[in-house]
């Protein structure tokens, strides 16, 4: 057993050495990437905890206050538009038992949000072109929920059509719906899926992560709660 732990004990020191000395330069193994920004402040649902989710008046808030991006979601209706929501079922947020899905644009104009949480006056859904025209320079993390190929196509030509591909970033929980994003518009940056999280995590406490390749530029982690009135509510960094 002695003679084993006499080999071993020097190459799991080795390999922890040379594990953190990557970590610390991992300019020597990988080229640094060039992003368009950084974000170090991102706006969940556009600031929701401070303004009602997802509105123009969170977003407006938001950029005042001086946040480096803008997260939001986004989901197609009936006749192909891209509105800006957190659910595909709007139940929660208007009282209301139905899909954007099953909504024309016209329709859902006359659906109004909720402030259950948060204080504001502007409780209507917006186009995420409106987003775009109006923060022409502001970086926008647009959240795919649903695996719908459609959706991916119409975000995709409406960054675009706006010429923010290097600004706006594909973001889905979902590895496959993520791959889909790619494929669709790879000139666009993108954050990492929830399991492509946990395997960050995993390389970092198993020492490999200063020797994986990682083509995501954006990680979207929560910060510790805060209290907002009577309800606790998580801000991103």
């Amino acid at each position: 057993m002695s003679s084993y732990m006499y080999y071993l004990l020097p190459a799991i020191g080795g390999y922890t050495l040379t594990s953190l000395f990557f970590l610390k330069n991992p300019q020597l193994l990988h080229k640094k990437k060039r992003t368009a920004f950084y974000a170090t402040h991102i706006s969940h649902r556009g600031g929701g905890g401070e303004r009602i989710e997802n509105t123009m008046e969170a977003f407006t808030n938001a950029v005042d206050c001086g946040t480096e991006l803008l997260e939001l979601d986004c989901h197609l209706t009936r006749d192909g538009h891209v509105i800006v929501s957190h659910d595909e079922n709007l139940h929660r947020q208007t009282g209301r038992d139905v899909d954007v899905s099953d909504l024309n644009l016209e329709v859902s104009r006359h659906f109004h949000l909720t402030r259950r949480y948060s204080t504001g006056t502007d409780r209507k859904f917006p186009l995420l072109e409106d987003v775009f025209r109006k923060f022409p320079h502001t970086p926008v993390n647009t959240e795919i929920k649903e695996d719908n190929e459609r959706l991916i196509k119409e975000v995709s030509s409406l960054v675009k059509k706006y010429n923010r591909e290097d600004i706006t970033v594909w973001a889905s929980m979902k590895s496959h719906i993520l791959k889909k994003c790619r494929k669709e518009n790879p000139s666009m940056p993108f954050m990492f899926s929830v399991p492509r999280g946990v395997q960050l995590l995993l390389l970092y406490y198993c020492g490999l992560l200063p020797f994986t390749p990682l083509p995501e530029s954006f990680l979207q982690m929560y910060l510790p709660c805060v209290i907002n009135r009577s309800v606790w509510v998580c801000l991103c960094l």
